[in-house]
C-alpha cells in the first residue's frame, strides 16, 4: 500500500552545527490512468484520493462528461506506481483511442493527451453567472485553508485545491505534490458527491496557469482564488470564460484580475479603496 506521506533521515545544519534528525515528506508515485486496457497517461501524483483523481482527471480531459460514465475502476498497487485502471462505454472508448499517449508527464503536468498546440490553449467552458462575493468571505474562504491542509501541516510541500460556499464553509478540499492533480481530485469529489459548484468559489494554493483555469471551467465555478500570481493566459483565458479571477491572495487582501462585479461591487460598497 503507498502512503502519501514518508519520514526521511536526514542532516539538519543550523547556527554552524550538524544533528541527525528526519523529516516528514511527501511521497510521489507513477500513477497510470488507462482506459479499457490501454495506458493514456502516467501522472506523478500523491498517492491519496486517487478515485477522485480518476473521475477529476477524465472530466477535466474531457474523456467523459459525468461519473457514471465511468464503468468501472481498479486501483491497481503495482511494485513501482499504481494504476488506475478505468472502463468506460465502447463510444466514449474510441474518442479516447483517437488521443491515446502514454505519456510520462512531471509533477502535476497538466497537458496529457495533447499533441497539437490548438488542443493545448483551446477555449475554456463558458461559466453561468453564478452568485457574488463579499471580500470578507474571500478572506474567510482563505483562512480556512490551512488548518484542513493535513498532508502540508506535516510537510510543508504540498498544494491544495477547495471549494467553498457562504453556506458551508470549506465543502471539500484535496491535496498533491502537483497543482494540476489536487485541483483535478476537487473535481472528481465534487462531481461524485453531485456538489452543485454556481454558488462556491476554489480556491488555490498555487500560481494560476491556463490549465487550471481550464479545469475551474469544466467544475462550473464562478470564482477562482489563489495565493500566488496568474499568468497572462490564464488571465486572457478567465476572461473570456466568465470566470472572476482573484490572485495574489493573502492575508491582507487580494487582487481582482477578471470579472470584478462578481465582489468589487461588494467591495466598493463597504471599502473606500479602489481594487477594480
Amino acid at each position: 500500500m503507498h502512503q502519501p506521506i514518508r519520514v526521511a533521515g536526514r542532516l539538519g545544519w543550523r547556527n554552524g552545527h550538524v544533528e541527525d534528525g528526519a523529516r516528514a515528506v511527501p511521497e510521489e508515485t507513477a500513477v497510470a490512468l488507462t482506459y479499457n486496457g490501454g495506458s493514456y497517461a502516467v501522472m506523478m501524483a500523491t498517492p491519496q484520493d486517487l478515485t477522485d483523481f480518476a473521475i477529476g482527471f477524465s472530466l477535466s480531459e474531457g474523456i467523459v462528461q459525468s461519473p457514471s460514465d465511468v464503468l468501472s475502476l481498479e486501483i491497481i498497487d503495482l511494485d513501482d506506481g499504481i494504476e488506475l485502471r478505468m472502463w468506460l462505454a465502447q463510444d466514449k472508448a474510441d474518442l479516447v483511442n483517437e488521443r491515446r499517449r502514454l505519456i510520462a508527464g512531471p509533477t502535476g503536468c497538466g497537458l496529457c493527451g495533447i499533441d497539437s498546440i490548438a488542443e493545448a490553449v483551446r477555449p475554456a467552458a463558458i461559466v453561468a453567472a453564478g452568485r457574488s462575493f463579499a471580500p470578507r468571505e474571500v478572506m474567510t474562504a482563505l483562512a480556512g485553508l490551512a488548518p484542513l491542509q493535513e498532508i502540508n501541516a506535516r510537510t510543508r510541500a504540498v498544494h491544495a485545491a477547495a471549494f467553498w460556499t457562504p453556506s458551508h464553509g470549506t465543502v471539500a478540499l484535496r491535496e498533491d505534490v502537483g497543482r494540476h492533480n489536487a485541483l483535478d481530485k476537487l473535481a472528481g469529489a465534487l462531481a461524485r458527491h453531485d456538489i452543485a459548484t454556481g454558488d462556491g468559489m476554489v480556491v488555490l494554493t498555487s500560481r494560476v496557469s491556463v490549465e487550471m483555469v481550464q479545469k475551474a471551467a469544466t467544475i462550473g465555478v464562478p470564482v477562482v482564488v489563489a495565493v500566488s500570481a496568474p499568468t497572462a493566459l490564464a488571465i486572457r483565458t478567465a476572461d473570456a470564460a466568465g470566470i472572476t479571477l482573484v490572485a495574489v491572495a493573502r492575508s491582507d487582501g487580494f487582487e481582482i484580475f477578471t470579472h470584478p462585479e462578481r465582489i468589487a461591487a461588494h467591495a466598493h460598497a463597504r471599502e473606500p479603496a479602489d481594487v477594480g
